[in-house]
C-alpha cells in the first residue's frame, strides 16, 4: 500500500451570548376620517420616538431607524351584507437596536401600555466585527477536526502523515469514481438567530447564537 487517498468532514461550532438585540415597535390608530387617524398615530409616535432618541443619546440604544407613515382604507361589510363608510388605518414602524438585554426590558414594560403600541420581533444578533471573527475561529476549528480524523485514518492503515489536496464547503469538492456524492448539504459559518415576540409581561431573554461550520477536505497518505 504505496498511497492512499483520505476525504473526511470537519465540523465545529460556537455558542455566543448575543451582544446587541434589535426590537421593531409598531404605533397604529383608525378611525373615520383619515386625517384625523393620520393626526392621532403622528401624535402616538412622538412619545415613543423620544424615548428612544433619549437612550441613543445615553449609548443605551446603538441604532434606530423610522419608517414612513403608512395609511390604507378598508369598507367592512354589515350583518346585512351591505358595505359601510371607509375606515382608515395609520401605522407608522420603528426598529432600536440596544447594547443591553436589561435595557430594552425596561424600555418594553415602559412603552408597551402606550396606546396605539405594538412590541413585534426582537432579533438577537452579535456585533459584524464579532461575527467575523468567531466564523473564522469555528472555520479554522473545523479544519483541525479534519485533519485530525484524516490522520487517525491513515495511522490505522499504517500510514504516515497526511498531506492536504483538497479543502472546500460541504458539497463543493468533486467525488473520485470510487465515492459516489453523498449530497449532504450545511452552510459554512451558518448563524442562526432566533427572535420571539413577547407579551409585555415578559422580560426578554437573550437566545443563544450558534454559529457552526462543515467542510469537506482530500487528504494523500503515504
Amino acid at each position: 500500500m504505496s498511497e492512499v487517498t483520505v476525504t473526511v468532514r470537519g465540523e465545529h461550532e460556537a455558542r455566543i451570548a448575543p451582544e446587541r438585540a434589535t426590537i421593531r415597535v409598531s404605533i397604529r390608530a383608525e378611525g373615520a376620517e383619515r386625517a384625523s387617524v393620520v393626526d392621532r398615530v403622528m401624535r402616538l409616535t412622538e412619545p415613543v420616538r423620544e424615548s428612544i432618541t433619549a437612550r441613543h443619546d445615553t449609548g443605551v440604544v446603538v441604532d434606530w431607524s423610522s419608517k414612513r407613515l403608512s395609511v390604507r382604507a378598508e369598507r367592512p361589510w354589515n350583518n346585512e351584507g351591505k358595505r359601510l363608510a371607509p375606515v382608515y388605518y395609520a401605522s407608522i414602524d420603528l426598529t432600536a437596536t440596544f447594547a443591553e438585554a436589561s435595557e430594552l426590558s425596561l424600555w418594553v414594560s415602559d412603552v408597551s401600555p402606550w396606546d396605539g403600541v405594538e412590541v413585534g420581533w426582537v432579533n438577537w444578533h452579535l456585533t459584524t466585527e464579532t461575527s467575523s471573527r468567531i466564523e473564522r475561529d469555528v472555520a479554522a476549528a473545523a479544519v483541525g477536526v479534519a485533519v485530525t480524523r484524516a490522520q487517525a485514518y491513515a495511522t490505522a492503515l499504517g500510514l504516515g502523515t497526511v498531506v492536504p489536496v483538497e479543502i472546500a464547503d460541504v458539497g463543493l469538492i468533486a467525488p473520485t469514481p470510487a465515492q459516489p456524492f453523498a449530497g449532504m448539504a450545511k452552510t459554512r459559518g451558518a448563524m442562526v438567530q432566533q427572535s420571539d415576540a413577547v407579551g409585555a409581561s415578559m422580560e426578554y431573554e437573550p437566545d443563544e447564537i450558534v454559529i457552526s461550520a462543515t467542510v469537506e477536505a482530500r487528504f494523500l497518505a503515504r
